[in-house]
């Protein structure tokens, strides 16, 4: 009797886990930063681009620091979105159908290298979300996503080739490793709190940091 009730006090902490994941992500998602700082002399326009789950950052060409568009690959797009995640999921998972419990697994707790995933845009998507920010701000962002690629001995970007999942995007390597901490989401957010934009304290999840934006 004695063993099955450790057997079942083991199970009953690691089902508890998630859900004190949860319940702390939620309450650290409500937290909002840099609130007073975000709308100061805001003359620049960035996106939140989401597909239900997963956040990128868009930014139009113009906006783009030299820095940071030297060896992308573009072809007279007017906008570019950045993201970053796990590689092995990135390149296994290309629509949430391809989605299995090993990559899933492996992203969340196995120690793996990182993508950045840029989509190239010729026009403006009416879904996306709208941050107002100012020269300074821009400046900051700019300087985040850059310093999140991985460079070769030559300080180039290191291109995946014919990895993408369409004509318009590519991968790149990045810095850092996926995690349940580290999320594609909690590096959006650290992208935006790192710039002064109004930002959640922590979250790993899209909607946290969308919802600061509503109206």
């Amino acid at each position: 009797m004695k063993f099955l009730k450790k057997i079942l006090k083991l199970i009953l902490g690691v089902l508890a886990i998630p859900v004190i994941y949860l319940l702390i992500s939620l309450v650290l998602t409500s937290i909002t930063v840099n609130e007073s700082e975000a709308s100061l002399n805001a003359e620049k326009t960035i996106y939140l681009s989401t597909n239900g789950v997963h956040l990128d950052i868009v930014i139009p060409v113009s906006d783009v620091d030299d820095a940071l568009k030297k060896g992308l690959k573009m072809k007279g797009e007017k906008y570019l979105s950045f993201g970053w995640g796990d590689e092995n999921f990135y390149l296994n998972t290309p629509t949430w159908n391809d989605l299995t419990f090993k990559t899933a697994f492996s992203a969340m707790f196995l120690k793996g290298n990182s993508l950045i995933h840029l989509t190239r845009y010729l026009g403006k998507n009416p879904k996306w979300t709208v941050v107002s920010l100012n020269e300074k701000q821009l400046s900051k962002l700019n300087m985040y996503i850059l310093n999140a690629f991985e460079f070769d001995k030559d300080r180039n970007k290191i291109i995946l080739e014919n990895k993408g999942y369409a004509f318009n995007d590519d991968f790149y390597k990045a810095k850092g490793s996926y995690s349940i901490i580290k999320t594609c989401n909690s590096w959006v957010n650290s992208a935006l709190k790192t710039s002064d934009l109004k930002s959640c304290y922590w979250t790993p999840f899209d909607f946290g940091i969308i919802n600061k934006y509503k109206d």
